[in-house]
């Protein structure tokens, strides 16, 4: 049965005038409005609403690993919501195809009545990066640099002070890293793991120092990569070793967090470990599609613009192809694949710990 007491109707249910009556060509004030513009306008406000409602899934899901306690029903709600935003983002980057049905020449017939506009301007995108855990300090350095001298006082109070709150990463870092009995009186699994890399490495190490097929050159690489490969493993079981590293940006996450995840991938699919897993997994496809996105867009960019300048006065193709790189928040999930061992190599878990093994988070201090 109804609820409501007034009758609610589709077209003002979803305030149809404005959003329909929202698309002002600026072309059209200064000669014949330019056909594709309508085009442009429309695509880039779906772009701005789906942002919207991202920003949406994000903000409740930080709320929730703000908490004292994250329980794992809250948890199941959160990868429901990561879900989401995941096929969103797909669809974003699908929509990009739509834009593409525009040619550079229809595109220069109302390009230059934009000036300075830019992408580079949307509040919404802006707040979304640092939500996740790209503040200013990760950004590449025309964006870090240039980018809040462009805003107005209000926009830039309102993204500073997101700045200064705890990202989503920032959040999960904390969560991961309080996951307890990676070490117990009877079972020390990095005694295990670590046996296992140490073998893994020597075979690898003498597959490339007997490998008749290289070049003296190529083995020096190789054996090169190995050791730098080598110095990474090494610092998994010495936190100074660790941080070290962690200053030159081999990693970001805390070293307390990284063995957490490491563990949870290892045995994912015991279930105490499915929840955490799927999470990771989830904030995994967010930044891959978040790559995608700016890629498709850089290439779009370089189709329709070649090598010109931005509206907004940025390099343009090039700026954006260094953003696709860069700009990236949970790359330690994707280079965790280099720490993976074969299920074959891996201890059995003692049903003590499987029994004990609870994911929650205690505090957030």
């Amino acid at each position: 049965m109804k609820k409501n007491i007034e009758p609610c109707y589709y077209g003002d249910y979803l305030q149809l005038d404005k959003i329909l009556g929202a698309q002002k060509l600026q072309s059209a004030k200064y000669s014949d409005a330019a056909h594709e513009e309508m085009l442009f306008i429309i695509v880039h406000q779906v772009y701005e609403l789906w942002f919207k409602q991202i920003l949406h899934e994000l903000n409740a899901t930080i709320d929730t690993f703000n908490q004292k306690v994250v329980k794992d029903q809250q948890l199941t709600q959160v990868v429901h919501r990561l879900q989401r935003v995941i096929t969103i983002q797909r669809l974003m980057n699908d929509q990009i195809a739509v834009m593409e049905t525009m040619t550079p020449q229809q595109f220069l017939s109302f390009r230059d009545y934009l000036v300075p506009a830019s992408g580079f301007q949307s509040i919404q995108f802006k707040r979304l990066e640092i939500s996740l855990g790209l503040k200013r300090e990760f950004r590449v350095d025309f964006d870090k640099q240039s980018f809040y001298s462009r805003l107005s006082d209000d926009d830039r109070a309102l993204l500073e002070g997101l700045e200064a709150k705890p990202s989503l990463f920032d959040l999960v870092d904390k969560w991961l890293s309080r996951m307890p009995l990676l070490k117990t009186d009877d079972f020390d699994f990095w005694h295990y793991y670590k046996q296992a890399t140490d073998e893994m490495l020597s075979d690898d190490h003498e597959t490339i120092s007997t490998n008749d097929t290289l070049s003296t050159t190529d083995k020096r690489q190789e054996l090169k990569d190995w050791q730098s490969t080598k110095e990474n493993f090494d610092a998994l079981f010495d936190h100074a070793k660790f941080e070290a590293l962690r200053k030159e940006d081999k990693f970001r996450l805390s070293h307390e967090a990284l063995l957490s995840a490491l563990f949870i991938k290892q045995y994912s699919e015991e279930p105490v470990f499915n929840l955490p897993f799927q999470l990771i997994t989830a904030l995994t496809e967010i930044d891959e599609q978040l790559t995608i996105w700016r890629y498709r867009h850089a290439m779009m960019v370089q189709r329709m613009l070649g090598t010109k300048i931005g509206t907004g006065g940025s390099s343009g193709h090039h700026y954006l192809k260094r953003t696709t790189e860069s700009n990236r928040i949970f790359l330690d999930f994707f280079n965790m694949a280099t720490f993976l061992l074969p299920k074959s190599a891996l201890p059995e878990l003692p049903n003590a710990i499987k029994r004990k093994l609870g994911f929650y988070l205690n505090s957030v201090n």
